[in-house]
C-alpha cells in the first residue's frame, strides 16, 4: 500500500510559479513510476507529467517546457514544478503511482492516488 499526500497548490496569477508535492509513504517508492494528472471543472482527468524510478520523465504537450517534474527518493517526494501558469492550467492537480519502471498515460495504470490539490490562476 502507497499512501499520497499533495501539497503546494494555491492562487497565483497568469505567468506565476507554483510547486507542488506530493509524499509517499512505503519502502519502495523508487520502484514507482510517479504520475501528475489534472481535472478542470467539466473536464475529464488528464496526463499532465510522469517520472518513472530512474527519473525518466514526460510531459503532455499542453505543459512542455512550463512544467518539470523531480523526485527526492530519500524523502519519498516527487514534485512539480510549474512555471508560466496560464488560466487553463486552472485544475485539481493529483498525483497517483504506478508499479513498475515504464512512463504511463493513462489513469488507470495507477493504483494509488492522493486527495488532490488545487490549482487556480487567474488572469
Amino acid at each position: 500500500q502507497v499512501q499520497l499526500v499533495e501539497s503546494g497548490g494555491g492562487l497565483v496569477q497568469a505567468g506565476g510559479s507554483l510547486r507542488l508535492s506530493c509524499a509517499a509513504s512505503g519502502r519502495t517508492f523508487s520502484t514507482y513510476t510517479m504520475g501528475w494528472f489534472r481535472q478542470a471543472p467539466g473536464k475529464e482527468r488528464e496526463f499532465v507529467a510522469a517520472i518513472s524510478g530512474s527519473s525518466s520523465q514526460r510531459y503532455a504537450d499542453s505543459v512542455k517546457g512550463r512544467f518539470t517534474s523531480s523526485r527526492d527518493n530519500a524523502k519519498n517526494t516527487v514534485y512539480l514544478q510549474m512555471n508560466s501558469l496560464k488560466p487553463d492550467d486552472t485544475a485539481v492537480y493529483y498525483c497517483a503511482a504506478a508499479s513498475g519502471w515504464s512512463i504511463y498515460y493513462r489513469d488507470d495504470s495507477y493504483a494509488y492516488w492522493g486527495q488532490g490539490t488545487q490549482v487556480t490562476v487567474s488572469s
